[in-house]
């Protein structure tokens, strides 16, 4: 009973429904008959539970007491998942997974795997949003106007409880003044606050700048808005070494997460970006898991990556996910694979949701040692970690 509990509780989460959790009970516990006809809607026949007795005695057919008991159950979790309410294998593993969290300075818990929600319409990052929701992914990465004006619809319609939400700070145009640029900072997070409709976010990213004294006056603002309580952690984006440097000259609060590109090819540490942060005390929060600005062909095609995928069943953008999430970072991720330069797709319900459920799966699921020192020791597809730095910062992409 105690495992039994704690599968329960800590594998499927609060968010999901009432009826789905009573369901993972019942298959699980043999509790159907103590509460099930008063507490689930009605269902179709084809829906009711086969019962745990008849799963147990599959299992003991098949392995007997050899296999490992919480394994057994973590299964019969997903499949009764999946079974009742007729989601894929993804999805319901995306269910039954609980995404990890990393507990920031201050005590902020932050999900190691969040929505990207760059280059989406007001439309296709409120419907994200929502489908994020329901595959158990509460972590909302977005950039100031169109999509923090999606986010906005979302928490007007399904509320404010639950998401940890990340926003960024614009860039100020080349040759603004630090004074200038301070007062952008704190007149768009002000605004933004407005827009969403919230007191606070969660996480303030800056970007970065060629100019050393722009991104010093800039994150004294964040520092102030972490004070004050208009968001809970403050964070980089785009900081290649020397800028990093720069920001930690004045910094009272140093930087919780710097925010960067990292896929298989480019090695675990982005070409000793991660390393240089982390001994820092800064963590590597990514995106990019299938490469920027779009995904890569040479990436989702490359042998050491298809070879793996087919051993595990799995296709290559799970296999590219799932090395970042195991190689120690959290990642940002776009709904879908159909993304490019300023653009990306979430215009259909079954696809999205899909997309997402897969994504959330990512910790259902884990590669070998083996695999994962193949994956390390890819010569390419390779990229810059910051990639959309400033001039500031060496190799940013141009637009």
């Amino acid at each position: 009973p105690g495992l039994q509990s704690e599968i329960l509780e800590d594998m499927v989460p609060m968010s999901v429904s009432r009826g789905t959790r009573i369901a993972v009970c019942c298959a699980l516990m043999e509790c159907a008959l103590a509460f099930v006809p008063a507490a689930l809607p009605p269902l179709r026949t084809s829906r009711r539970s086969p019962g745990s007795a008849s799963i147990a005695c599959n299992l003991r057919q098949q392995g007997g007491d050899a296999i490992d008991r919480r394994s057994v159950l973590l299964g019969s979790a997903v499949a009764a998942v999946a079974w009742y309410t007729g989601s894929s294998p993804a999805q319901a593993a995306a269910i039954t997974a609980k995404i990890p969290v990393w507990s920031l300075e201050g005590g902020v818990e932050m999900p190691t795997l969040a929505l990207n929600t760059a280059g989406l319409t007001v439309e296709g990052t409120e419907r994200a949003v929502r489908l994020a929701l329901a595959a158990g992914i509460t972590h909302v990465d977005f950039h100031p106007g169109t999509e923090r004006n999606g986010v906005a619809r979302a928490i007007r319609s399904g509320g404010r409880a639950g998401l940890f939400l990340t926003t960024k700070i614009d860039k100020p145009p080349p040759g603004t003044t630090p004074a200038a640029a301070a007062a952008m900072a704190r007149s768009q997070i002000d605004a933004d606050l407005r827009a969403l409709g919230v007191d606070s976010v969660d996480m303030l990213m800056l970007r970065d700048s060629p100019d050393c004294a722009v991104i010093q006056a800039q994150w004294a603002v964040l520092e102030e808005a972490r004070k004050s309580g208009k968001t809970r952690a403050i964070g980089v984006i785009n900081f290649c070494e020397s800028a990093l440097r720069c920001v930690l000259a004045t910094a009272t609060i140093a930087p919780a997460v710097n925010y960067f590109l990292l896929h298989p090819g480019m090695g675990p540490d982005a070409h000793g970006l991660r390393s240089f942060g982390e001994t820092r005390g800064i963590r590597s929060f990514v995106y990019g898991a299938l490469g920027e600005p779009a995904p890569l062909p040479e990436l989702l095609t490359s042998p050491v990556v298809t070879r793996i995928a087919k051993e595990h069943g799995r296709t290559p953008e799970e296999v590219a996910l799932r090395w970042a999430l195991q190689s120690g970072v959290a990642v940002s991720v776009r709904p879908t694979a159909a993304f490019g330069l300023g653009f990306s797709k979430c215009k259909d319900d079954s696809v999205c949701g899909a997309g997402l459920g897969m994504r959330a799966g990512s910790f259902g699921w884990t590669l070998t040692d083996t695999e994962m020192a193949a994956l390390d020791g890819m010569q390419g597809p390779d990229q810059n970690p910051t990639l959309f730095s400033s001039s500031g910062c060496p190799g940013g992409f141009v637009f």
